[in-house]
């Protein structure tokens, strides 16, 4: 479909120099004047994907503490880049407080821009463009983020965030049908505050998932669909949003399942291209191992944790992979193949994977990254302060079986109750904070006190 395609702008390389410096000024006077959203992430240093899936089980893991029931609707920018408008663009970083030589830069970058195409049998003669940020420019996706922040807004029992264009609105209350009545009036403010931006959302592009509780696995399924301009949208069994695949009862399965059948067929194109014994070097063949299959395989570790039969068929698979690697015997034990290949097992390369997006996120400033400021109050960090929407409060006051278990306590096994996500995530940092007083902030640069821009 013509819709499917994007125009990547090839740019210079001093241009490209020139931008990078612009936009770490406009990042800067845009966190200091407020024009990033908190619930905001892409394209900004230290957040990732993870960050954002972690903020959004997180959020309905607690709202499900509080026995309410959980829908969330996630939805697509049409062309998000493509619709930049550079007047409007102008008039949002004025009003907030960015240095005008800053905002005559982006107007200047924005405006009186032409577009070659270049390829087989185009007419190689330039187009205008008049619209619309280029993709392929490192200050675009800021511009992008500045353009949709104003779309943000706060929401009662719920959460909204987004990443780029990509927005997830998250809502709780006693019944499903509730939720959807509510994901209705909340869509209707958010397509109008996007109208006036010039932007509106893909249709094709949206889904709806109704989350569900372990204790809910036998209950019947809720079916209540939701109706967005003329569409009727049933609630899914499984979404993808940023690389991450969701079932309403948040089971890794069906997100390593995913993952390990794109792990089989990057291995096999490897295969074919350097088979044991010709081709590429030894040690070619194990970068290729972990800089190609592993991030492959173990993408989403950090926030999933696999069971033990999904485990064990992603060492069934590993375990080719290191066979392949050392071009030993099918009978060789897999505990020598692990040292020969220098490959660790998959559960030591998840739980490493686990344990350095915990430091990230605990070591990170809450201003910057909304999963530190859901940590809970007793955490030990420089900066006491926490996110003002955390749903964290309505935990208080449950009974036992409903209340979470407090960060430091170990999980028992078989577990009775278990931690939050967030929760979780600062057990695993425990090991490490023995004889500390406060955890350091190692990126505590992002919000030092900026030298003032010039007026």
């Amino acid at each position: 479909m013509p819709s499917c395609f994007r125009i990547i702008v090839l740019i210079r390389r001093v241009s490209k120099i020139l931008e990078r410096i612009i936009a770490a000024h406009l990042l800067t006077a845009a966190r200091l004047r407020g024009l990033l959203h908190r619930n905001q992430w892409g394209s900004l240093p230290g957040l990732s994907t993870y960050d954002g899936c972690l903020t959004l089980t997180n959020d309905v893991k607690t709202l499900q503490r509080s026995r309410l029931k959980v829908s969330s609707l996630f939805l697509d920018i049409k062309g998000g880049f493509d619709n930049v408008d550079n007047k409007t663009l102008a008039r949002i970083l004025r009003e907030g407080g960015i240095p005008p030589y800053v905002v005559s830069w982006v107007s200047s970058f924005l405006r009186k821009r032409s577009c070659t195409l270049i390829f087989q049998g185009a007419p190689g003669t330039p187009a205008p463009v008049n619209v619309g940020a280029p993709q392929g420019s490192p200050i675009c996706p800021w511009l992008c983020r500045l353009y949709v922040a104003p779309l943000h807004f706060g929401i009662p029992r719920g959460l909204m965030i987004s990443y780029v264009d990509h927005f997830a609105l998250t809502v709780a209350s006693l019944s499903y049908c509730g939720n959807i009545r509510r994901l209705q009036e909340l869509f209707e403010m958010v397509e109008i505050k996007a109208s006036r931006l010039g932007n509106s959302f893909s249709v094709p592009k949206t889904e709806l998932i109704h989350w569900r509780t372990p204790s809910q696995r036998h209950s019947p399924k809720s079916t209540s669909p939701m109706q967005i301009k003329g569409e009727v949208f049933h609630p899914k069994d499984s979404v993808r949003w940023l690389r991450y695949w969701f079932t309403p009862a948040l089971d890794p399965s069906a997100h390593f399942a995913c993952r390990l059948g794109l792990a089989q067929g990057a291995f096999a194109l490897i295969r074919r291209l350097s088979p044991p014994g010709a081709g590429l070097a030894p040690y070619l063949w194990h970068r290729l191992a972990t800089c190609l299959v592993a991030p492959i395989l173990l993408y989403g570790a950090d926030l999933f944790t696999p069971s033990v039969g999904t485990t064990n068929r992603l060492n069934t698979f590993w375990h080719k992979v290191q066979r392949w690697r050392t071009n030993s015997f099918s009978t060789t034990p897999t505990g020598i193949l692990s040292v020969e290949s220098c490959l660790p097992p998959v559960s030591l390369l998840i739980t490493h994977r686990q344990r350095l997006a915990a430091l990230r996120v605990v070591f990170s400033p809450p201003s910057v990254n909304p999963p530190t400021a859901r940590l809970h109050p007793s955490f030990s960090s420089l900066l006491t302060s926490r996110a003002p929407d955390s749903s964290r409060a309505l935990t208080k006051g449950l009974t036992s079986v409903y209340l979470p278990r407090h960060w430091r306590t170990p999980r028992p096994v078989p577990p009775i109750r278990n931690h939050l996500p967030i929760d979780a995530v600062a057990h695993r940092t425990l090991p490490f904070t023995t004889g500390l007083s406060k955890m350091p902030m190692i990126n505590s640069h992002l919000v030092s006190p900026a030298p003032a821009l010039p007026p």
